[in-house]
């Protein structure tokens, strides 16, 4: 029997794409009840887990951010997950949450510490979703530094994941946890050591002040489609984020599958999930009616911002009847939006323009009653060899389409599990009976060298 999907939810602490619909919700992110609510609701439809994207960016053009980015919400504004994430823990009991933080921006012992503290705080619940950022002319901008390479920032994360993952599984022998009041040893010295990384862009000596918590090290997500991107997910990840359409999605998953294989993991440990757009309701038609009334929220201008943040590139700028130049592909911003945009039968600067209109980054969405949106869903999953999705919010800025009329039909078909029990994210996610890294991960190299010493 095949294994369940995996089914996650995708948000950030921030403005979701229909807000200007009056029966959206997302413009209260700053509101604590709003996340509460959402994260009762995930769990209570058995929801695998709840995932926010987070970055410093916000688009910029000709070294300024556009009118119509402020204008019309556009990737901005944002909060910070690590502020919300302990009061989601605090009230559910199985429901996964899992959070960005950038390799570019945060530094591996602060990743460390966070990370291995949200891990006691969920009682191991919690996943790292690994990026080098998004917005990265914005963020270089904000934090005062040069832009680092495209390529070099996935050379500097696999350095910074390395250095991390040694302090999650280096530091702490077990047992190295004593807690012995009567003896007065709070932690066993030949159990608990400082360790040393000397890699091509980080170095560190210490410790990691934070003792080992259920899962020890955080599930690892990663979303990046970009070779470097899929090469760092073949190398760490346990989970991937991808969003592109049904042709471009199997290419690539077969691709991380194959990188993975290369690197000595097993392929299928790797659960690829993908950013998938649901428009459900009772009718086809009032489906499609949603749909409609959520375009015609979007301009032609917000398309234009969408895409500038994701890539660096003013489209508004270029003639509109024209492919991108290929040159375009150089921008060290981002380049997974670039690349889908070029070759043969490229699309015009305009249809690029109209596409993020639409869609932003996410493919052609799943629309119709619920019969037709689940079976689409296994089409889907079917030709892409995918474990699952990562939901994107509906027009409400929930999910709650999804969680009342769609989640019941996948539980009927046996797609999804009827009712998750209580475990640790890794143990959901991996079905490994384990709530650490497995043996064949290269995180474990770390506990093998801590073991040896």
């Amino acid at each position: 029997m095949a294994s369940p999907w995996k089914i996650g939810m995708f948000q950030c602490i921030g403005l979701m794409g229909a807000w200007k619909l009056p029966d959206n919700t997302s413009t209260d992110f700053l509101d604590l009840d709003h996340w509460l609510t959402m994260a009762r609701r995930c769990e209570q439809a058995g929801v695998d887990f709840l995932f926010f994207a987070d970055d410093y960016g916000y688009p910029v053009v000709d070294d300024a951010i556009p009118a119509g980015a402020l204008r019309g919400g556009i990737q901005f504004p944002k909060g910070d997950p690590l502020a919300v994430l302990p009061a989601l823990a605090a009230v559910t009991e199985r429901l996964g949450l899992v959070t960005t933080l950038s390799t570019t921006v945060e530094k591996p012992p602060m990743v460390a510490r966070k990370m291995a503290t949200l891990d006691h705080m969920t009682k191991g619940r919690i996943g790292w979703n690994i990026v080098t950022g998004a917005g990265q002319n914005a963020s270089a901008r904000l934090f005062g530094v040069p832009m680092t390479e495209h390529d070099k920032r996935y050379e500097i994360a696999a350095d910074h994941v390395d250095l991390t993952l040694t302090l999650w599984e280096g530091c702490w022998d077990e047992g190295g946890l004593v807690e012995d009041r009567e003896t007065g040893v709070y932690a066993d010295p030949d159990r608990v050591r400082e360790i040393e990384h000397h890699g091509p862009h980080f170095d560190a000596k210490g410790i990691l002040t934070v003792p080992p918590g259920p899962q020890r090290t955080p599930v690892l997500f990663q979303a990046g489609a970009s070779a470097p991107g899929r090469d760092l997910a073949a190398r760490y990840a346990e989970a991937v984020f991808l969003a592109a359409e049904v042709p471009a999605l199997a290419e690539q998953i077969a691709d991380i599958r194959r990188r993975a294989a290369a690197y000595g993991r097993d392929p299928r440990s790797i659960k690829c999930l993908i950013a998938g757009t649901f428009y459900v309701a009772g009718t086809e038609a009032e489906a499609h009616a949603i749909r409609e009334r959520q375009l015609a929220t979007r301009s032609f201008e917000d398309g234009a911002a969408a895409y500038a943040f994701f890539t660096g590139l003013d489209l508004s700028s270029m003639d509109p009847d024209k492919p991108l130049d290929p040159s375009a592909g150089l921008t060290q911003t981002g380049r997974t939006n670039v690349e889908r945009f070029l070759g043969p039968d490229a699309p015009t600067v305009r249809e690029i323009i109209e596409e993020f209109q639409r869609n932003s980054v996410m493919g052609t969405p799943i629309i119709g009653d619920v019969g037709q949106v689940a079976d689409e869903a296994e089409r889907v999953i079917s030709a892409t060899d995918a474990d699952g999705f990562l939901v994107q919010p509906d027009h409400t800025g929930t999910f709650d389409s999804f969680l009342d009329l769609l989640m019941p039909e996948l539980v009927r078909r046996g797609l999804v599990a009827a009712e998750p029990a209580p475990m640790t994210l890794r143990e959901r996610l991996t079905e490994s009976g384990s709530p650490h890294l497995p043996e064949t991960h290269p995180g474990a190299a770390h506990r093998r060298a801590r073991a040896a010493v």
